[in-house]
């Protein structure tokens, strides 16, 4: 049972120092994300052709929403099949705030999403040309309202109530300009909108951080366990030589739709555990939430089943080809 104590401090200690870095890096992703959400998904729809380059570029930003945004984006047909796949090779989720964490050098985290950047786009042209040539790339045409039907997310109503909004906000600040009494009153009531959105942001940011925390806690805890009862080197030389089939594994923890996935993956690398072309396989595959929204609102479960086989295969590949070149990172 020593042993067993020993690992439970460690892990606690080891996960306790990680806390201020990703609180402070999570809540300026929230930041970015409350801001730019909805810039994105416009630049997104009106991409046309080069929209796995922009869907790759944004996938790259740290956060994990675009690749669940592009996944119903690409339900209604809004976007290409090649700009989905581009923003899940591309996503890099939790690799950000991980490495920052451990303190690595910002070049190295540099090379991996720029790897991710230039896949995303690479297969994502692939993607588009291909469809377009068999003439499976659809009609050309959004179905946002079959989307909506089956969600029964009572749009119109959304958005009358967006108008009403900005109807009533317009008249609230010509009414503030011209001095009349009550303005004092509504303004007081909108000054509470940023102060609102801000602590929004940092309890989205608290949320993360401590889902992440209990996750890196219980991958820490479970590892060290294995490797203090097989032994670091025998554990080491263990996946030293099987590279390939880490490469394979790796892919497959990166299907889990979860954010906890690329976790896992870019801990176990920068501890030394992972090489690097199954570091670069499971992260390519990771794309946070997307295939989960994308099973939940695509119609057609059999291409869903295809995308998702697609996305992994392109990870594995690339692995592989990381494995034989023998390129490190």
């Amino acid at each position: 049972m020593g042993f067993l104590w020993d690992v439970l401090i460690d892990s606690v200690f080891d996960t306790a120092e990680l806390i201020p870095f990703l609180l402070l890096t999570y809540i300026v992703m929230e930041a970015i994300e409350h801001g730019t959400a909805g810039s994105a998904e416009r630049i997104i729809a009106r991409a046309d052709k080069s929209g796995p380059i922009v869907g790759a570029l944004l996938g790259a930003l740290p956060q994990c929403g675009f690749s669940a945004m592009a996944a119903t984006l690409y339900a209604g047909r809004v976007i290409s099949a090649g700009t989905l796949v581009a923003v899940i090779l591309s996503t890099s989720d939790e690799l950000i705030p991980v490495f920052l964490a451990y303190g690595a050098q910002v070049g190295r985290l540099g090379s991996i999403i720029g790897i991710k950047v230039v896949v995303g786009v690479g297969v994502g042209l692939i993607v588009d040309v291909i469809l377009r040539a068999l003439h499976r790339a659809g009609d050309g045409h959004p179905h946002i309202a079959e989307l909506c039907e089956r969600a029964h997310c009572h749009c119109a109503d959304v958005e009358e109530g967006e108008a009403e909004a900005e109807g009533h906000s317009h008249v609230h600040h010509h009414d503030h300009d011209h001095g009349h009494g009550h303005a004092h009153a509504h303004g007081h009531s909108h000054d509470h909108g940023p102060h609102g959105r801000w602590w929004h942001i940092v309890r989205s940011a608290l949320v993360h951080t401590a889902e992440v925390t209990l996750f890196i806690f219980v991958v820490t805890l479970l590892f060290g366990l294995v490797i203090e009862w097989v032994g670091q080197d025998a554990l080491a030389t263990a996946l030293g030589i099987h590279p390939v089939r880490a490469t394979f594994l790796a892919a497959l923890i990166g299907l889990i739709p979860n954010c906890g996935a690329s976790v896992a993956i870019a801990q176990l690398f920068l501890e030394g555990t992972l090489a690097t072309g199954p570091m670069l396989a499971g992260l390519l595959v990771s794309g946070g939430m997307g295939l989960l929204v994308l099973f939940r609102t695509n119609a057609d479960t059999q291409q869903n089943i295809e995308i998702a086989g697609f996305i992994y295969a392109v990870g594995v590949a690339c692995g592989l080809v990381v494995n034989a070149i023998g390129l490190v990172l």
